[in-house]
């Protein structure tokens, strides 16, 4: 692995890193990660709604790495709500858990609520600074970042290995302009981003919640952009993607339906694949099912 750039100042200051076996490190006990198509699938309501009060509590979840992403990091106000994510089991490798112990001092944000400064972030006054929610392992996020070095890139999510291999792609190519943050992205839009300090938003392939049941968990509704809506500047790009046809249809008639976004295809409605935007993991699974992937780009009046 390649040495890590000094990083700019971050928001807090965090304990010295311990010491810790990799080996032991790799062994998962629980880890939380956005659900995949897949998993929607056989995720029941109870199932999910007990998930989510254990999120909310901290019950039975353990801080594995002691300078790392925290179990519960906005604590109390985490408050019972429906939710577009939830928690499951996975496994961390020995290079991911040694990417967090090296870099999360450094590069990692805990969506606590506490206020955050996006320039004290990145080192920057006034940085162009894009919030992308659910980056999966973090692929498409290191190639985007690498090929735009002067755009910050706030990139949330739950999911521990993804976490851990996003730091690790950072470290590897040189990075200085990726933070990961840690929590519901929620907290984060409600309680600690200033107004108009956003310039995009991307959201690749979230959960479509497939049932027609959980689709009032599904991300892309009129209250998640009343919270987005102020935090971005004047020009500022949200640009969605999915390849689930009948969410992708949902995307599009909410975001059409909000006078504070100009859709930048208002004709074709969705926007021909943008080559700026790697293909995914998601992406690839969808089109081997034979599923069309539609990229939505809009404009913040």
């Amino acid at each position: 692995m390649s040495t890590s750039p000094t990083p700019p100042a971050t928001r807090t200051s965090a304990p010295a890193v311990r010491e810790t076996d990799a080996v032991a490190l790799a062994v998962a006990v629980s880890v939380t990660e956005a659900v995949t198509e897949a998993d929607a699938e056989s995720v029941t309501e109870a199932d999910t709604e007990a998930v989510a009060g254990k999120a909310v509590s901290g019950v039975g979840r353990q801080q594995r790495f002691p300078s790392g992403p925290a179990p519960d990091p906005a604590g109390s106000r985490e408050e019972h709500r429906i939710r577009s994510f939830h928690a499951r089991r996975g496994r961390i490798t020995q290079a991911q858990a040694a990417a967090i112990e090296r870099h999360w001092e450094a590069w990692g944000v805990e969506l606590d609520g506490a206020p955050l400064d996006p320039g004290a972030l990145f080192g920057d006054p006034e940085p162009p600074v894009v919030l992308e929610i659910g980056f999966g392992m973090g692929d498409a996020t290191a190639a985007m970042a690498a090929a735009d070095p002067a755009t910050g890139i706030l990139a949330v999510d739950v999911h521990t290995p993804g976490q851990g291999n996003l730091l690790a792609l950072a470290d590897r190519l040189g990075l200085t302009n990726v933070r990961v943050a840690n929590g519901d992205a929620v907290v984060l839009l409600r309680d600690m981003l200033p107004p108009a300090s956003l310039a995009g938003l991307r959201v690749y392939f979230p959960d479509p919640w497939p049932k027609a049941k959980h689709h009032k968990r599904r991300l892309i509704q009129p209250d998640f952009l009343a919270m987005v809506l102020p935090l971005l500047r004047s020009g500022a790009v949200v640009h969605c993607a999915t390849d689930w046809e009948p969410y992708a249809e949902q995307m599009l008639e909410v975001l059409a339906a909000e006078p504070g976004l100009a859709n930048r295809y208002p004709a074709e409605g969705f926007a021909p694949r943008p080559d700026f935007r790697p293909m995914t993991k998601f992406e690839r699974q969808g089109l081997a099912k034979g599923h069309i992937v539609r990229d939505l780009l809009f404009t913040r009046i």
